[in-house]
């Protein structure tokens, strides 16, 4: 059976929902069915069983020890693609290299631009509320631990919900 899955780092509480609601603040019509998170493996059609995906993202998680995260300030994406995001200050290797893990074996797939961890607040919305979102939030910061990463299954709704939870160490 086909599916479309992601895997990511969910934004914890109490800033995951802070997040939420500067997105949907923006107009964001993706804002309310997409979690506040810092993408692994974006979009990804697969075929590959639940048993398949969690042996190998359990040996990825198992095999990268928990870390920290800075989130501060913006950044966007202008021109290339009409999105602002938190940027991160700390954390940008490892989630790097945890990106890279996931996107190997089952899940193995190119890129169609360089990986660059971060949280989206904006994302083909008019510039007017772009440009408000990234001044709003300059100065915005969030430091959190990651202990693990989470696969979630696109519904037929637009909605993406949390499927397992795999424990980095």
């Amino acid at each position: 059976m086909e599916r479309t899955i992601g895997v990511a780092i969910g934004i914890p509480q109490p800033w995951g929902a802070e997040l939420d609601a500067f997105r949907a603040s923006t107009g964001d019509p993706a804002g309310p069915l997409i979690p506040s998170h810092i993408t692994l493996l974006g979009p990804t059609v697969c075929s590959h069983s639940d048993a398949e995906l969690d042996a190998h993202l359990l040996t990825v998680a198992r095999g990268h020890e928990p870390y920290s995260i800075l989130l501060k300030g913006t950044g966007t994406f202008r021109p290339v693609s009409q999105v602002v995001f938190v940027s991160l200050a700390i954390g940008i290797s490892e989630c790097e290299k945890l990106a890279g893990a996931v996107r190997n074996g089952p899940l193995q797939r190119e890129l169609a631009h360089p990986y660059h961890p971060h949280v989206t607040v904006a994302h083909d919305v008019p510039a007017p509320a772009l440009d408000e979102i990234f001044s709003r939030l300059a100065d915005y910061e969030a430091r959190f631990d990651v202990d693990h990463f989470t696969r979630y299954e696109h519904g037929s709704d637009g909605r993406w919900r949390p499927v397992r939870s795999y424990p980095l160490g």
